[in-house]
């Protein structure tokens, strides 16, 4: 089941095509609730949060500072473990690109992130983290899908993403703050200029 923005999330439907309860179903839904991935309304139940311009400029403004901040934090810190799952994490999404998964892509590449934010050995600032890059990860979907009008530098994109996951784990490992802070600002700039590009031309 695809459901757009704004549209109404049937639990019915859900629990004939998953053969579950309602309890679950309704379970899992206030659990994308929390996480910001769908709204309860009064009198319709659940809708999928609508995007909207505002709300994915508030989204990246926090995602800017979260990051940059841990980043701040991660090189006082013995990231080896870190790193080295923040490896793992890029072998696998480029598994994942090898075979234009889209699903796995937003996946592995949210487990790097996650990785990464761990790194800073702050549970406040990776539970924040973990709430943004969940909302991010819709608008991950669709930097990363081919039935957007972006698909036509998908492969330019994902090498670009590629590129920028090494840079942010070489200047991690050598603990150079100026050039992580950097990696991260083009890597968050980039997203956010596709999704942009996207919502505009959806509009129009």
């Amino acid at each position: 089941m695809v459901l757009e923005p704004g549209q109404h999330v049937d639990e019915k439907q859900l629990v004939q095509e998953l053969e579950i309860g309602r309890t679950p179903v309704r379970e899992a839904l206030l659990r994308l609730a929390s996480e910001c991935l769908v709204e309860a309304q009064p009198n319709r139940g659940f809708v999928v949060k609508p995007l909207t311009l505002q709300s994915i400029k508030a989204m990246f403004e926090a995602l800017h500072i979260l990051d940059h901040g841990a980043a701040t934090l991660a090189i006082h810190q013995n990231t080896s473990a870190h790193l080295a799952l923040m490896q793992d994490a890029q072998q696998a999404f480029e598994q994942a690109m090898e075979k234009n998964d889209a699903l796995s892509l937003v996946w592995t590449n949210h487990a790097f992130h996650m990785h990464f934010a761990r790194s800073c050995g702050n549970s406040y600032l990776i539970r924040a983290l973990e709430n943004v890059r969940c909302e991010a990860n819709r608008l991950a979907y669709l930097s990363f899908g081919e039935k957007t009008e972006l698909a036509g530098d998908l492969l330019e994109h994902y090498q670009s993403v590629c590129r920028e996951h090494w840079q942010m784990i070489e200047y991690l490992e050598r603990k150079d703050l100026s050039g992580l802070k950097k990696t991260i600002e083009t890597h968050i700039r980039s997203f956010q200029r596709r999704i942009v590009i996207y919502l505009t031309s959806s509009i129009s």
